[in-house]
């Protein structure tokens, strides 16, 4: 894996080959987490028809990325482990025959511990999927009860080794912090068994109660303890302290890796390269616009394989929202935010007001500044999102 310099837009002085990604949404569960609020189905009555459309679109939308070289794919969801290696190669085969793929660095499918079995896994051997990011989200039976998975902790130490097992070394886990019942202590196990394991990722995030989700009105019916923000601040306290004495670094606020093991496709979000996302509800962007498509199963395959054509929203970024994304994304990762860029991509003396509003986050001490690098500091990372628009460029 590489250790990719998140502060270098343009590819390496190796290539003058643009890079890109591909995301592809896959719309199914078994059942449905109370507290996802992504587009899925638990019915997989027309998932033939859906995919059938992907593989449309797939090559409807070959012109999207300019010709720029494929080096990550990421089939997230939904849960995309519910596909056969037969579909998935059928998914591969479109993008190679419409897309310039390099040598891919990253190829990763997101699983349920409960669907990775050693059967499935030696089938996926077959195709090019190289890393694994495992839905554990808790090694604890209770905590994987209130969040309604669809899997136990057994089987979630199973997938893993299975995984393992079976030659795919490049791991990657989810992880939740901040659930009602799970005591401090019960989440440095959780941190010290990914590292026995041998995972070289994990994402941590804590619990969030969103709108309109089976767990905002189990809450609110009070059938179902609320989220606790003081516990969530403090293990997230917790996290950044025991990580780094784990061998992880904390690369991304909800990221973190053993050294060189970085997420490439995602920090290739980061550090704002053109992605095409395939699927209902799937994002993209060339550079100068976001693209959605419709988070609508039915109607968005009906209107691929009836009528030939794509539905979706487009936003084109104005030269300031590209700089607060920027700001944003670049202040979560342990590169940090580079005046130097500011200055050169958007110019205006932007870089100036940056360096001059970030005064009062210095006195602070959320944030600190290397020559003309700005990063936050382990108490800043708890207001990250504060920092951040408080930064922010108004028109």
């Amino acid at each position: 894996m590489q250790n990719l310099d998140f502060n270098k837009n343009t590819p390496s002085a190796a290539s003058s080959i643009a890079k890109a990604g591909i995301y592809l949404h896959i719309p199914f569960c078994k059942q449905a987490c109370v507290y996802c609020n992504f587009h899925f189905s638990t019915s997989l009555k027309y998932k033939d028809e859906l995919l059938a459309a992907m593989l449309q679109e797939i090559k409807m939308q070959r012109d999207y990325l300019n010709g720029a070289e494929i080096e990550t794919i990421y089939l997230g969801g939904g849960t995309p482990s519910l596909l056969t290696a037969d579909e998935i190669n059928k998914i591969f085969d479109t993008i190679y025959q419409y897309y310039p793929v390099g040598t891919l660095k990253e190829c990763t499918l997101e699983a349920n511990p409960d669907d990775l079995n050693k059967r499935y896994l030696q089938s996926l051997r077959s195709t090019p999927v190289s890393r694994f990011s495992i839905g554990v989200q808790s090694f604890r039976d209770e905590d994987l009860t209130y969040m309604k998975r669809a899997h136990n902790a057994s089987e979630a130490d199973y997938a893993i080794k299975a995984a393992q097992d079976t030659g795919f070394t490049n791991l990657s886990i989810d992880l939740i912090y901040g659930i009602p019942g799970l005591s401090n202590a019960d989440w440095k196990r959780a941190l010290s068994t990914a590292a026995e394991l041998g995972v070289q990722h994990f994402s941590a995030y804590a619990l969030t109660v969103e709108d309109k989700t089976a767990l905002s009105h189990a809450i609110t019916a009070q059938k179902a303890a609320p989220v606790d923000a003081a516990q969530t601040a403090t293990q997230f306290e917790i996290l950044m302290d025991k990580a780094p004495e784990l061998g992880y670094e904390h690369y991304e606020i909800s990221n973190l890796a053993l050294p060189g093991s970085y997420a490439v496709h995602n920090t290739n979000y980061w550090r704002g390269l053109s992605y095409l996302g395939i699927g209902p509800s799937a994002h993209s962007f060339n550079g100068t616009a976001r693209r959605w498509n419709i988070a609508h199963n039915i109607q968005y395959t009906q209107s691929i394989l009836e009528k030939g054509k794509l539905l979706y929203e487009e936003e084109r970024l104005k030269p300031t929202e590209h700089l607060n994304e920027y700001i944003m994304t670049s202040l979560r990762t342990m590169w940090g935010l580079d005046l130097d860029k500011v200055a050169t991509e958007w110019g205006g003396g932007y870089d100036q007001q940056i360096e001059k509003d970030i005064h009062i986050f210095q006195e602070k001490k959320w944030v600190t500044q290397t020559d003309r690098l700005l990063t936050l500091t382990n108490k800043g990372k708890l207001f990250a999102d504060r920092i951040a628009s408080e930064l922010f460029v108004v028109d």
